[in-house]
């Protein structure tokens, strides 16, 4: 049998991608829009959401109504959402949701505020729950709903995927075999796209990004302030802006609206932006654009 997994990739010789404009690097700044679908007792779960928000391991116990849990949640989408989108416009960079469906379904203005700055939507699955934990038909189900919910919704289709946790063994088949999705992102394996293929058909992966990420917040060892998140994401910045000079890479940064849509860090990622754009060979863009470059000027070999 052969081994499951690529250990080697590109290896020493990774393809130059020819970023627009010449970048050295693509900086792709990715929303989580979570709340309102995570694990909840109103939605008929017997438990509570116990990850990320702002007292880990803390937990009420099966079957028991976390108040406390649910309204932090609900800070991200009534505050730190609207907080995080005058920061984006203000300094004129376009980003992608990554939008669990349900959650978008339970506030509208956001979504309209969404389409109206043009940011991509990539799908999150119907709700923020685990995957791996659903049986083959329950998935399939969740990813179908998942799509009729955001184009009805946006009127587009979804063309990106991500789910919450890991995939289940299922998920690359089940999103190929539903069609028409240009890539997804479940993989940390990279600083570049790459091709995979799925009952012989040729599949884009974007991989995305645990470190460069506000998770950090609530995730042992992570940030204490903002400066640590600053400072890693500056770290990083500057070692593929310096690569970019021969081996320009892409370099994800992942947020969520309960967290870095707090006061006390989003300076911190303002302080990040102004920094980024002090650089002139540097391509901000949205994870559909580097999917369509990607098919562009790579395609499957």
């Amino acid at each position: 049998m052969s081994y499951p997994r690529d250990l080697v990739g590109y290896g020493a010789n990774p393809p130059h991608p020819k970023w627009q404009g010449d970048a050295k690097i693509a900086l792709q700044i990715v929303l989580n829009y979570e709340e309102g679908s995570e694990y909840s007792i109103p939605d008929g779960d017997d438990t509570s959401e116990i990850y990320l928000r702002e007292v880990p391991g803390s937990s009420m116990g099966k079957g028991m109504r976390d108040l406390q849990v649910e309204s932090v949640y609900e800070y991200g989408s009534r505050a730190g959402f609207w907080r995080l989108l005058r920061l984006f416009k203000a300094k004129d960079i376009p980003v992608t949701i990554f939008g669990a469906a349900l959650a978008l379904e339970r506030n509208p203005a956001a979504v309209e505020a969404i389409v109206d700055a043009g940011y991509d939507i990539c799908c999150h699955g119907w709700r923020w729950i685990g995957y791996h934990l659903l049986d083959e038909a329950e998935e399939r189900e969740h990813i179908q709903k998942a799509v009729a919910s955001l184009k009805k919704l946006t009127g587009d289709r979804p063309l990106g995927w991500y789910c919450r946790y890991a995939p289940s063994l299922n998920t690359r088949r089940l999103i190929v075999e539903e069609g028409g999705f240009l890539y997804d992102s479940d993989a940390y394996n990279d600083d570049l796209p790459y091709w995979v293929e799925v009952e012989g058909k040729p599949h884009l992966v974007i991989p995305y990004t645990l470190d460069n990420n506000d998770m950090k917040y609530c995730v042992a060892p992570g940030f204490n302030s903002g400066n640590d998140f600053y400072t890693y994401l500056k770290d990083a910045f500057d070692v593929l802006y310096a690569e970019g000079e021969t081996a320009p890479k892409m370099m994800s940064v992942g947020l969520h609206a309960r967290l870095a849509g707090k006061p006390g860090r989003i300076a911190a990622l303002a302080r990040f932006i102004d920094y980024v754009q002090s650089h002139d060979r540097v391509w901000i863009c949205r994870r559909l654009d580097i999917a369509n470059h990607w098919i562009k000027h790579h395609p499957p070999q």
